[in-house]
């Protein structure tokens, strides 16, 4: 049965300190650690282009590995970490990250540096991710009590969106000023999110599940499958990663190959865009509130991806502002998607099997994502020797975000489910008393 509360849980649900002591821990590290994570997403593409002179199909095989580990591991991910110790699990995937990161600028000022050896560091990076991402989804509602999960999700979608405001920002002027040696402030904030959850008390308890690992991994599955609200999730999730990844992808060479715009210039467009994803954090809530969480998570799905054709307008207007106005509506939508969804899939979660539906769902829905990646770049790569790398890159975006796109219709039927299961749960007018 999922907790009810957490020590020094009181306080009015709006605020900060209404989740208690443990999950603002947990918020802290995380909100640290989101900021360092938009330094190397945003550091290792502008390395591969201007250090190592590499190819948009370089630059997708590199991306392809950041969520490379999501269908290798992120089965068994759900089944162990269901039975580790969740809060050593999180520290150690901190300090594994943390070598990770260390490594890449280690290998450059050794004269080693290669797209293959970014792809290795990437791919460990990502692979300690799944892991922490699963205990990260269980260790949320342990330590948060269920009437204010929707504000503590809210709270989550809220830093990840600043990090986005922030990072790119941060990380060109420190890619200005430090070169590769930027990526060490990425590798800083993992330890200071593996400290926060040293100072937090245990959370859950280890449970030894009966059952091979296989079938715990076919229980992940079949409750995501089972349930028809998860099913509708898991299927918009797909669509929508099948597409999404390709525009995120395209969208440096896009910038910086075929709009000629600098590292600088980016990256403080890209924080300004991202004022839109807070915006979409900050509003998701009051808009969920008055046309359910399922309905607002369906109408975000599609106007998320219609907001990438905004990329077409550039050269004709300036490369700056059609990437700010673009990226500003793709995040603000994409924050409402995210604040929706946990809380659904939440509530039709049964508490002792968290870890291997989480992970089934990761697997499911973020296992395309290598390979829309991947076909992001190598498509660039394929068209550009017929349309120049401005025209390659427009027709693959543009592509890509009008295949998510699609991810509206399974959507559609999500609030029409949560009002039926709403009316069910409803008790029965008791009879007049004589």
């Amino acid at each position: 049965m999922r907790p009810t509360g957490s020590p020094g849980s009181s306080g009015s649900p709006g605020s900060p300190s209404s989740a208690g002591r443990e999950f603002n821990l947990l918020w802290g590290g995380q909100t640290v650690s989101l900021l360092g994570d938009r330094i190397t997403v945003f550091v290792v593409p502008a390395l591969m282009i201007f250090a190592l002179d590499a190819s948009p199909f370089e630059v997708g095989v590199v991306a392809m590995a950041q969520y490379l580990g999501i269908p290798l591991l992120g089965p068994v991910a759900g089944v162990l970490v269901d039975r580790w110790d969740q809060r050593l699990t999180l520290m150690m995937c901190d300090l594994v990250r943390l070598a990770a990161v260390v490594a890449m600028p280690v290998a450059y000022w050794w004269g080693v540096l290669s797209t293959p050896v970014l792809f290795a560091c990437v791919a460990l990076i990502s692979g300690a991710t799944i892991f922490f991402n699963v205990g990260y989804l269980v260790a949320v509602p342990a330590t948060v009590p269920q009437d204010r999960l929707v504000g503590a999700y809210s709270r989550l979608e809220g830093s990840r969106t600043v990090s986005e405001v922030a990072g790119p920002s941060v990380a060109a002027g420190l890619y200005h000023a430090l070169g590769v040696a930027a990526l060490l402030v990425d590798a800083a904030t993992y330890l200071v999110s593996a400290l926060c959850l040293r100072a937090m008390r245990p959370w859950g308890t280890r449970t030894v599940q009966h059952g091979s690992v296989l079938s715990r991994l076919s229980l992940g599955f079949r409750l995501n499958w089972a349930d028809p609200v998860l099913r509708r999730v898991i299927v918009a999730a797909v669509i929508l990663n099948s597409g999404g990844p390709i525009f995120v992808t395209v969208l440096p060479v896009l910038a910086y190959q075929g709009l000629g715009v600098s590292v600088g210039v980016f990256g403080a467009v890209m924080s300004a865009a991202a004022v839109g994803a807070v915006l979409g954090a900050v509003a998701a809530p009051r808009i969920a509130g008055r046309l359910g969480l399922g309905r607002t998570m369906a109408w975000a799905l599609l106007l998320h991806c219609l907001a990438g054709v905004g990329v077409l307008a550039a050269p004709a207007l300036p490369p700056a502002l059609v990437i700010g106005v673009t990226i500003g509506f793709y995040g603000f939508f994409m924050s409402c998607i995210n604040v929706c969804s946990a809380p659904i899939r939440q509530s039709r979660m049964a508490a002792e099997n968290q870890g291997v539906t989480h992970a089934a769902f990761r697997t499911a829905t973020w296992g395309v994502i290598p390979l829309a990646a991947f076909l992001g770049g190598l498509a660039v790569t394929l068209l550009t020797d017929d349309l120049g790398v401005l025209g390659a890159t427009r027709t693959v975006m543009v592509a890509g975000t009008l295949l998510a796109a699609l991810s509206f219709l399974p959507a559609t039927r999500i609030q029409p489910l949560l009002d039926q299961a709403e009316r069910r749960a409803e008790p029965e007018p008791s009879g007049s008393t004589p």
